[in-house]
């Protein structure tokens, strides 16, 4: 987590918590499954433990982390068919989002995406998972907002938030950081060619090629 002196606070200790606890967890940080212990947070945030109650239930209530009587919380693991269905409805609501925004979405979209794209690929030649996982939802929020439809991103973001952790694991691999690059550029070429099928196609493989990767790491080969 980021040092509590170098950030300015947000207006509220809960939402200081919250964006501390939320990055922890989406960058990877805060592993799956881990536990959450509250004493040594607190002290570490300076912040009491109401607070940070708050924010773990708020927390829980969008999936990122679960309790459990007696234990305690714990950052939330998914299970393969959590992951599946989560990519399976992102597939959708993106494919109807990306459409959108193609259509009709600000002139300078494609643009806006290749600056972002650069700070995609500093981070994957840098080997900086945390970065490269920052900047490719950045790339792919910025085209989903394209379409002009706020309850539509809302959605979208909720999956994305709910598997940001499993995505840093991901980038960890230098062939995946590899392929997400070679991924995101076909897009871009896609949009400045005003060609549909071509970046709904590419976005497809970007998700198939993720979930097949995590696939290895929630259900390993031989367990059960």
């Amino acid at each position: 987590m980021s040092g509590t002196t170098e950030r300015r606070r947000p207006r509220t200790a809960q939402q200081f918590v919250l964006e501390e606890l939320r990055g922890a967890i989406t960058s990877g940080e805060l592993r799956p499954g881990a536990p959450i212990r509250q004493d040594a947070l607190a002290a570490r945030l300076e912040v009491s433990r109401v607070p940070l109650r708050e924010a773990l239930k708020t927390l829980e209530a969008e999936g990122l982390v679960v309790h459990h009587v007696h234990r305690g919380y714990f950052v939330a693991e998914l299970s393969l068919a959590d992951l599946e269905e989560i990519y399976r409805i992102r597939a959708l609501l993106e494919t109807e989002a990306v459409l959108r925004a193609m259509r009709s979405g600000p002139e300078d979209l494609t643009e806006t995406l290749t600056a972002v794209q650069r700070e995609v690929e500093r981070a994957a030649e840098a080997g900086d998972v945390t970065a490269m996982a920052e900047a490719n939802r950045r790339f792919h929020l910025t085209l989903i907002e394209g379409c002009g439809m706020p309850r539509l991103v809302r959605m979208v973001t909720t999956l994305w938030d709910a598997t940001d952790a499993y995505r840093s694991l991901y980038y960890a691999d230098p062939d995946h950081r590899r392929q997400a690059v070679h991924e995101h550029r076909a897009v871009l070429s896609g949009l400045r060619e005003h060609d549909t099928d071509s970046v709904v196609r590419w976005l497809d493989d970007h998700r198939t090629h993720a979930v097949t990767a995590l696939r290895a790491v929630l259900a390993p080969e031989g367990a059960e």
